[in-house]
């Protein structure tokens, strides 16, 4: 990876880190280069991996939130609204790895929290920071596309290995914790949306999703403007690969990561040159805290993805059409 941009800006600061799985050590060398000093609390002690990046490994949670001015919430979906809240109420600022919760219900009450606690919510929506995406919203938000027609985004890869990410209940599923990638970029570009329809091949049966397993979502924004996603849990081995394509009145705009052909540490994240990318993020996030400034993802960015994520289930369960249900999640009800 890359030097850190901007420098050693988290120096003094001490961050903990909750989780130790796959995201962890892209986390831990971006906290490295910004010069803040690492804690790390799991439920496995990650001895190894805080060797390799220099953290102190201690027993819990409880005892990690007393310590840290931040709190990196890189746990199972279901645990992050605990520790999030947890974390508010200590005072801490929070990061918190995508989908910020479970449910939309449960992520506003983090950001609400928050808000109330006067303390930053960063979701950690990576995805934006990447120089390809970065690139494509510049020029849509510059209007040099004019207004935008269709948005299409793609995200293929082997499937995790973690058993609660085949369980939707337990707040996997294959458009909570992967699609949801691109449903934040659908929302970056486009805004806000109206209706949502989902569908999922092989349907998910007794709580269990099927592998490999795609799924399709269609986001109708307010705007006028249709987005379509598309993404695969395949098995192992398979090559990752992601696109975009952009379709505007005066322009357009594309990207794929076949020619990349590497998809690093994560196994389904799209390669980067330049400024590593988890570093560009919690760099920003840095930033906020330091002086207020209005980071590239927002709380609130963090639960309008998780809303269209419950819509998109919500379409999923129903027996058919586009309506109510859909836009009934969205508005929280």
């Amino acid at each position: 990876m890359s030097t850190a941009p901007g420098g050693a800006i988290a120096a003094g600061m001490t961050v903990g880190i909750l989780g130790a799985g796959g995201i962890a050590p892209c986390h831990l060398e971006a906290w490295r280069a910004l010069g803040a000093t690492c804690l790390i609390a799991s439920r496995t002690p990650p001895m190894r991996l805080a060797a390799d990046h220099g953290a102190e490994v201690l027993a819990d949670a409880d005892e990690l939130i007393a310590r840290a001015d931040v709190v990196d919430i890189l746990t199972p979906t279901p645990t992050h609204a605990d520790y999030a809240l947890r974390a508010i109420a200590a005072g801490r600022y929070v990061v918190c790895e995508k989908p910020l919760a479970g449910s939309a219900a449960d992520a506003q009450r983090i950001a609400d929290a928050a808000a109330a606690a006067g303390v930053l919510l960063f979701p950690a929506h990576v995805v934006r920071y990447f120089p390809a995406y970065t690139r494509i919203h510049r020029a849509v938000a510059a209007g040099v596309l004019g207004g935008l027609r269709e948005v299409r985004l793609s995200r293929v890869g082997t499937a995790p290995t973690a058993d609660w990410f085949f369980s939707e209940r337990a707040g996997g599923g294959i458009i909570r914790d992967f699609l949801i990638h691109d449903i934040d970029q659908a929302l970056w570009l486009a805004g806000p949306v109206r209706s949502v329809n989902a569908a999922q091949n092989p349907p998910t049966v007794g709580d269990r999703v099927p592998m490999p397993v795609r799924a399709e979502v269609v986001l109708e924004h307010e705007s006028g403007t249709v987005s379509r996603i598309h993404g695969a849990w395949m098995p192992g081995g398979a090559p990752f690969h992601t696109t975009i394509d952009v379709i505007g009145e005066r322009g357009e705009e594309h990207y794929d990561s076949a020619p990349d052909a590497d998809a690093g540490t994560t196994g389904y994240l799209p390669s980067a040159e330049g400024d590593d990318p988890y570093t560009l993020q919690l760099a920003d996030a840095v930033r906020a805290i330091r002086t207020g400034a209005t980071p590239a993802v927002t709380a609130a960015d963090g639960v309008a993805a998780v809303a269209v994520v419950d819509a998109a289930y919500a379409s999923l369960n129903r027996d058919g059409g586009r309506r109510d249900r859909s836009r009934d999640a969205l508005r929280g009800s």
